[in-house]
């Protein structure tokens, strides 16, 4: 019972916490994405005495990546996402003419279902987005005081876990879930980067209206396992279905999508992050429903990340080896390191 009530307060507290919580995680995502990139840039360097400058000009490479990627958006796709918010009634308007269509022609009575308000979702996106950029101020400063004392973390780790075989195991499980968050999270974002730009490519060449959008949802929309795929190829085939795509077009531009969505997504990414998402497909759904209630799309864009770490943590400790046995896929968890 105590146990419940536990769980129970902290999810709570999760929630309440939501404006503290997820501007801290957007700063931990971007820290750790910049020193992934920053990572494999070192390689680029050869082992020198000279560790320490090619170090910081790895981290300067990998800042200067993402901030060319944010002035891709604001300058491409931005613009783009505007346009299509003024036309978001016609949009409304072909969908619901859409659907009376598919009534007709199944000779099913379903127009009495309510269609979706797909302007207020926007809105709602819109706002969602319009909140965390008001908090961007609180992530860069989150990010600039982890740049500057993550020199110091092991210090840290190593006076907060005096006793030999706690801070062995501490040390431990600190590395585990910093080299496999740094390997997926990379990885996760090459691959949803190649498979944005490709689809894009396709849509492009299709000459479908607003491809840089679709493309850029498609990217944002990987990082949320199974339905971010899903939704994000339905929304340029619904566009092209409603605005009067041929049915040989609509059916080019899916397979491509859909096509995509399979090589990289199922085929390319497992080989690239390896053992790292070793986790259960139903145990991915759930912690994307439980963190979709509490913190909304933002939770569903951290689900993944969050479990790779709870799976991590508790293959560390007897008592709960049990449930990083459930969360895995196989059966099969990260060895315990023994004290």
């Amino acid at each position: 019972m105590n146990g419940v009530l536990l769980f129970a307060g902290a999810v709570f507290l999760l929630w309440l916490g939501s404006s503290i919580f997820i501007p801290l995680l957007v700063a931990t995502f971007l820290w750790y994405l910049i020193n992934a990139t920053a990572t494999y840039y070192r390689k680029l360097f050869p082992t020198t005495k000279y560790h320490a400058i090619c170090n910081f000009i790895s981290h300067i490479l990998a800042i200067g990546t993402f901030i060319g990627l944010i002035y891709l958006f604001a300058t491409r796709v931005r613009p783009m996402i505007s346009e299509l918010l003024v036309v978001m009634p016609d949009i409304q308007a072909g969908l619901n003419s859409l659907w009376n269509y598919i009534s007709n022609t199944l000779g099913l009575d379903i127009t009495n279902i309510t269609m979706p308000n797909i302007t207020s979702i926007a809105s709602s996106i819109g706002s969602s987005v319009a909140r965390l950029a008001t908090s961007m101020g609180m992530v860069i400063v989150y990010m600039i005081f982890m740049f500057v004392e993550q020199s110091t973390f092991h210090k840290k780790f190593a006076e907060l876990f005096p006793n030999k075989s706690q801070g062995k195991k501490a040390r431990y499980i600190l590395h585990s879930i910093d080299e496999n968050m740094k390997k997926y999270l990379f990885m996760k974002t090459l691959v949803s980067g190649i498979t944005g730009l490709v689809s894009f490519a396709w849509m492009y060449i299709l000459d479908l209206e607003f491809a840089g959008v679709w493309a850029f949802a498609i990217f944002i929309l990987s990082y949320i396992p199974t339905i971010g795929a899903i939704v994000g190829c339905a929304m340029p085939i619904l566009f092209a279905a409603i605005y009067g795509a041929t049915l040989n077009e609509i059916v080019l531009l899916s397979l491509g999508l859909i096509g995509l969505q399979v090589i990289f997504g199922n085929i390319i990414e497992p080989k690239l992050t390896g053992k790292t998402l070793n986790l259960s497909t139903l145990a991915i759904l759930i912690n994307l429903v439980f963190w979709g209630l509490i913190w909304g799309v933002a939770g569903m864009f951290f689900s993944v990340p969050l479990l790779v770490a709870t799976f991590i943590i508790t293959a560390q400790f007897d008592s709960t080896r049990w449930i990083a046995i459930l969360l895995s896929a196989d059966g099969k968890i990260p060895d315990k390191n023994e004290d």
